[in-house]
């Protein structure tokens, strides 16, 4: 069997569900596995990470340049944390036979710190399984770089299933600083599992990276393998000759938490949404957030807030986990609005809450856009932030796309409030 059989066999047994958005040199595997496709990879990706949420392993097929459309929740899973594996498949087109540039997907493992993992045709199963089982124990992406020598190399299709893990979501204890630190941990951890994989083969000589041949062989590209090479033979920019002597983080801080650093935040004290959010607890609703005055549904006194992934990813997490998307009117028409288009076009059971001020609420305030303008399409109930009862009548997970938009206006003068931990 060639390496593209293996690779949709491994990725059949080892995902419950696969995403896509075909290109040179991936079509093919995306066929295989009648892989969905998605509106853009970004959304590929956060539906992915709604999977993990729901403890389904998820794939991502895409080609080298759609790494750079999902590289935001990419990067942000890494200090977010996920529950099931998620494994992003990027297929290099090294030759640019249909692409517009020989990007190497590799270089993605040092920028967001995820595992790297570059197979040959014969070690191809063993890495898809490899891939998910790291995802799962440094709970954040992992990226399978494919190139076509690779796939279309023949071998063995032999090789054995790794059980499933568990991965573990950012403690809600920690500040933002805190679990940067944490997972900063955990980024050390990857050398060490690195240096002892089993995919690697070291003796020295020349170091045969992924399908390139060599008196070693390296399917663990990033974190590096520990050895002693006199060359490196590899495709591509030379990522791994470059990086083969990197070393790993100190990791020496001890993550910080809100109760040590003495106090959280919490919307403005007037806030006109405190209701909403005050609503979604009472009602036990669990919301993905996005970035904005909605993340702040994470922090005491609310805490309805499960997961954020980055700048317009709530509505697309949360078409695959908790029906429940909570998104600013910023965010939404930042990136959020191509994942919405997707769960509307697909019918997807969701609430996504649009708080709409109007305002770029962690940036300075700048004036955003009217988000309803821009909606109309979805077919949007809008209600105004004070009207609690008809907020009250709506908030329930509907049984296909529905879109509310509370409108409010924000305070002025008044800053996002700082509570003492004392005071919980």
């Amino acid at each position: 069997m060639n390496g593209e059989g293996i690779l949709v066999e491994a990725l059949r047994r080892a995902a419950d569900r696969a995403y896509a958005v075909p290109g040179y040199p991936v079509t093919r595997i995306t066929e295989g596995l009648a892989a969905e496709i998605t509106v853009n990879e970004k959304v590929a990706l956060e539906y992915a990470l709604g999977d993990s949420l729901a403890s389904r392993r998820a794939a991502v097929i895409v080609k080298n340049v759609g790494l750079n459309v999902l590289a935001d929740p990419m990067v942000n899973a890494v200090t977010q944390g996920l529950r099931a594996g998620v494994v992003v498949v990027a297929g290099d087109d090294v030759e640019v036979v249909a692409s517009q540039n020989a990007q190497d997907s590799r270089f993605f493992g040092e920028l967001a710190e995820i595992p790297v993992i570059e197979p040959s045709a014969d070690t191809m199963g063993a890495a898809v399984e490899e891939a998910f089982r790291a995802s799962e124990k440094f709970s954040r992406v992992a990226l399978l770089r494919i190139t076509p020598a690779a796939l279309e190399g023949e071998a063995d299709a032999a090789y054995a299933p790794a059980p499933r893990a568990v991965g573990t979501l950012a403690d809600t204890s920690l500040t933002m600083r805190g679990r940067v630190a944490a997972a900063e941990r955990r980024t050390k951890a990857m050398f060490a599992w690195a240096r002892t994989s089993p995919l690697n083969a070291i003796a020295g000589g020349t170091a045969g990276v992924g399908p390139c041949p060599g008196d070693s062989r390296v399917v663990t590209v990033y974190p590096p393998p520990a050895g002693r090479f006199e060359k490196v033979a590899e495709l591509g920019r030379p990522f791994f000759a470059e990086h083969r002597h990197l070393h790993p983080p100190a990791a020496e801080e001890e993550p910080e938490t809100m109760a040590g650093r003495g106090f959280y935040r919490t919307l403005c004290r007037t806030c006109p949404y405190a209701p909403l959010f005050a609503l979604m607890k009472k009602k036990g609703l669990d919301a993905v957030c996005d970035i904005g005055c909605s993340l702040l549904a994470m922090n005491p006194p609310y805490q309805v807030g499960i997961a954020s992934y980055g700048l317009g990813s709530s509505v697309a997490v949360a078409a695959r986990s908790t029906g429940v998307s909570l998104t600013g009117d910023y965010a939404m028409l930042h990136s959020g609005i191509n994942a919405l288009i997707d769960a509307v076009e697909k019918q997807l059971p969701l609430l996504c809450i649009v708080l709409k001020n109007k305002r770029m609420g962690m940036t300075g305030g700048h004036p955003a856009p009217d988000v309803a303008r821009y909606l109309e399409w979805a077919g949007p109930v809008v209600i105004r932030a004070e009207n609690v009862a008809e907020i009250d009548r709506h908030l329930a997970v509907p049984e296909m796309p529905c879109v509310l938009i509370i409108e409010g206006c924000c305070p002025e003068g008044e800053e996002h409030e700082t509570v003492e931990c004392g005071n919980l």
